[in-house]
């Protein structure tokens, strides 16, 4: 409930400026309720972090199962992550903010964690497109992996600077088609 409330505070509110005290109002509780399951404001951006980590790879592990072509599963994966960000706005509010930070952080470390592991998700998904002859061998499977993940955070940015984040649902196909242009073997 803790994490739900901290990220339904980050969709309208910069992450930096959620107090503990902002949080324990939202929940309709004390800070030292708060406090005692989480011993630190840093600690509670930790499990948000884990939270965020743990439903978002899930969510993108979910993605390719109906879907038999290594094409169709990568766009299934980027719009379940498409789909994770216009459910949860709070989200990459929290991550852009954490990777701001100058100084390491528990949470920040998540964070990272968080994109490695998507990207040997990603990477590995590609390989195997590579080895079926979809995917040209000519693609660094790990670049594109990093520009599969690029991509949706960009439209994530175009979306927060625009203010409505369904502006992601909109253009994520045609944005997904460029991409699979550029990954296609040529036939």
């Amino acid at each position: 409930m803790t994490v739900e409330a901290v990220l339904a505070l980050a969709a309208t509110v910069n992450p930096a400026d959620i107090t503990t005290a902002a949080i324990a109002e939202h929940m309709q509780l004390t800070q030292g309720a708060l406090f005692r399951h989480f011993p630190t404001k840093e600690a509670l951006w930790d499990a948000v972090m884990q939270w965020v980590a743990e439903h978002l790879l899930a969510c993108i592990d979910r993605a390719p199962a109906e879907h038999d072509g290594p094409l169709e599963a990568l766009r299934a994966m980027f719009m379940s992550h498409v789909d994770f960000v216009v459910a949860h706005p709070g989200v990459p509010r929290m991550l852009f903010s954490e990777l701001q930070r100058a100084s390491p952080s528990p949470a920040k470390k998540r964070a990272r964690a968080l994109l490695a592991a998507y990207g040997a998700r990603l990477s590995s998904r590609i390989e195997r497109g590579q080895a079926s002859g979809v995917i040209t061998r000519h693609v660094d499977a790990h670049a594109a992996a990093t520009l599969f993940i690029g991509t949706v955070q960009g439209l994530v940015m175009q979306a927060l600077l625009s203010g409505d984040l369904r502006r992601i649902r909109r253009d994520a196909p045609a944005v997904f088609d460029i991409y699979q242009r550029g990954v296609m073997e040529q036939r």
